[in-house]
């Protein structure tokens, strides 16, 4: 009897949840890489299977690092299927699979419940099926709105159905923070002072990289804002908002606007990126780079080009990364707020975190510590791994690796010469920094929660720090 209960807890343990959504992740990259290595998915002579399985996994963890220009290797069925891939990355796979359950039942069962609630990072399963619809919806309106205007640009180019074609593609790799193109081997450099293009974009990443729970949220609160007073005042209808849209918009802002600044004035005369600008291009390319530095991929100026000063700022931000329950990677904004927060509650010597008349929940400040150290403990492995194999420039590897675990795309011309070892690397680091954190929290969440109250309280031992 006592063996059946541990092949059944064992059994429950390996299809847990989190090994789920892990696994998802892990075939869709599989299945994806086999695919882009057949024939018909090639252009001319079949790369080797390390460069497919490297993009596949860029693909789904909507990375955007490419070991080989997606335009010139890739057939228009190979460019259909990293572009699903980029989709079915950003949503995740088993958010899509259930979405075609709950259209077919009207309902989710308890299992896959729980499931959904750990792949969107949710804190309840009340109105999982609902939320997934809604996540569905944005998506749609977002990456359908951006398509429209980027076909503005694209179609007098390159012709109606081609143009139409370019559209949709790049909407849904902005939309997913993806970073991806199929415009040969300068991204959107030939566009840098597109504004049309710049702003849509930009918008296109903003809006994937805030979260859904952030636009849920705002939908919500504005319905009730219009019901009840007549005039808008932006400080009333920023305090209707939960707590969690209140940080993720301050950090957004923050970071957008001191990104610009910085790379405005370490880039303001570098003749390889903002020198040649005028002062009003100069501003929009720094906005733009801002903005996809921080988890899309995208570049509007070469990146090998930068000072050593910017890619590691770049490097920062691209740790920092988008907003939680979104497209983005990074540690994500809410991490970051959380941990500078704890540190000025040591400072001034409070006992408990607080933001705008709220207490932060001790096992938040934990859970956002412990993403923190261990992101940041999973890069210093990586970067000595590749610092010992890879002879680049120190400051290229660690734009490369904070770019690979932020699930970024940005690279300073590094990936094309990287060794075997140096791919696999790198496609490791993308794939724990697109499940990575999120699957690590809530492991941890669970095993707290499940010894909650039956753990052993042992005497209190003197330890000097600091």
């Amino acid at each position: 009897m006592e063996t059946v209960d541990f092949h059944k807890s064992k059994k429950k343990k390996v299809f847990s949840p989190m090994r789920r959504i892990a696994f998802s992740f892990f075939m869709v990259i599989l299945v994806g890489s086999l695919l882009l290595a057949c024939p018909f998915s090639n252009q001319g002579a079949v790369a080797p299977y390390i460069d497919h399985l490297f993009i596949a996994t860029s693909a789904t963890c909507v990375t955007g690092l490419v070991p080989v220009v997606v335009a010139d290797q890739y057939t228009l069925i190979g460019q259909l299927i990293i572009i699903l891939l980029i989709q079915i990355g950003g949503l995740g796979f088993l958010t899509l699979l259930n979405m075609f359950i709950y259209a077919l039942r009207k309902r989710l069962t308890y299992t896959n419940k729980i499931i959904m609630q750990e792949a969107l990072n949710q804190n309840s399963m009340a109105a999982i099926g609902v939320y997934i619809k809604r996540v569905i919806k944005y998506t749609a309106f977002f990456e359908i709105v951006g398509a429209l205007l980027l076909c503005i640009v694209f179609v007098p180019e390159f012709g109606l159905v081609k143009g139409i074609y370019y559209g949709f593609w790049h909407s849904i790799s902005a939309f997913c923070n993806a970073g991806f193109d199929i415009l040969g081997p300068n991204s959107l450099i030939p566009y840098q002072t597109n504004v049309l293009m710049n702003l849509t974009i930009a918008g296109l990443i903003i809006a994937g990289g805030l979260g859904f729970v952030v636009w849920i949220d705002l939908r919500m609160s504005w319905r009730h804002y219009k019901e009840n007073f007549k005039f808008f005042r932006i400080k009333t209808f920023f305090s209707s908002l939960s707590l969690h849209t209140k940080i993720v918009l301050l950090a957004t802002v923050s970071l957008l606007l001191g990104g610009t600044l910085v790379i405005l004035f370490l880039e303001y005369n570098n003749p390889g990126t903002l020198g040649p600008l005028p002062w009003g291009d100069k501003i929009l390319a720094s906005f733009f780079q801002s903005t996809t530095t921080r988890t899309a991929g995208f570049a509007s100026v070469d990146m090998a080009s930068l000072h050593d000063s910017t890619k590691l700022f770049m490097s920062i931000l691209m740790f920092i990364g988008g907003s939680p329950a979104g497209t983005a990677g990074g540690i994500k904004t809410a991490t970051l707020v959380i941990a500078l927060m704890y540190l000025h509650s040591l400072q001034n010597g409070y006992e408990v975190v607080t933001m705008f008349k709220r207490r932060i929940d001790d096992q938040v400040v934990k859970r956002s510590l412990t993403i923190a150290i261990l992101s940041f403990f999973v890069c210093s492995l990586g970067l000595f791994i590749l610092s010992m194999n890879e002879g680049a420039d120190f400051i290229d590897l660690i734009f490369e690796v904070f770019s690979a675990f932020g699930t970024v795309g940005l690279s300073a011309s590094l990936t094309p010469t990287l060794t075997v070892i140096g791919k696999i690397v790198i496609i490791i680091l993308m794939y724990i920094g697109r499940i990575g954190p999120m699957t690590m929290v809530l492991v941890f969440a669970k095993k707290y929660k499940q010894k909650k109250g039956k753990d052993i309280v042992y005497p209190v031992g003197d330890v000097l720090i600091g």
